[in-house]
């Protein structure tokens, strides 16, 4: 993956989709998650291991995740949901910052607040009691549960922001919409000695905020 205006005249390379995104760009993205996708054994749900692989930095690429869930290269809008959802697969964390990452190579992307959306939610139950199953704008779909949880931050409006835990420090954004089903479902329980407000799935209770404040925001 190149440095954003590099040519690709000053590196070469004997990887393919290294070689391909140096000289066709989102062509060659395109082609760079295409290989990624296929090499070495699937990970969760049949991912590529991104979590295995340190290739070099190369430098930021003109890319970014809006807060709408769009995805923006070179200042255009990706319009094709089934390259949005192959970029996704190779989407990495590391430090607070996201990456685009091959086997081979690693660019920066910049993402204005979290990576994906939770557009959707399902309620199940199992052996635990209710379990939340929510559905990314990339269509995975993420069962709220130990490991998976939701966590809450303060809005600009006064309000809280629920965020979804996806996969290896990458978050979903939960829509207004969900967040107040969230709310309708929610209850007060007593948390280290405190009265907190918040949401059980999955056997887990995840505390939105202090009970009397939620009250007093509603």
């Amino acid at each position: 993956m190149a440095k954003q205006g590099q040519t690709g005249q000053g590196r070469e390379t004997t990887d393919n989709a290294g070689k391909g995104l140096e000289k066709t760009g989102l062509d060659g993205l395109t082609a760079a998650a295409n290989q990624a996708a296929t090499s070495g054994p699937a990970g969760r749900k049949g991912l590529p291991p991104v979590h295995l692989w340190n290739p070099p930095f190369c430098g930021d690429l003109d890319m970014r995740i809006a807060p709408d869930g769009t995805w923006f290269y070179m200042g255009t809008p990706i319009g094709r949901p089934a390259l949005v959802r192959l970029f996704s697969t190779i989407l990495k964390r590391e430090d607070g910052k996201h990456f685009l990452v091959t086997p081979v190579e690693k660019v920066g992307i910049r993402v204005d607040d979290a990576p994906f959306l939770a557009v959707e939610m399902q309620t199940q139950h199992d052996a635990r009691g209710r379990l939340l199953r929510f559905r990314t704008n990339v269509d995975d779909w993420v069962d709220c549960e130990q490991g998976h949880g939701l966590r809450f931050e303060a809005a600009e409006d006064g309000g809280l922001t629920p965020y979804l835990h996806v996969r290896a420090d990458l978050w979903a954004k939960v829509t207004r919409a969900l967040y107040y089903d969230l709310v309708d479902m929610g209850e007060a329980r007593m948390v280290d000695g405190e009265e907190m407000f918040g949401i059980e799935s999955g056997g887990e209770f995840f505390a939105m905020a202090d009970a009397k404040q939620v009250r007093d925001a509603l």
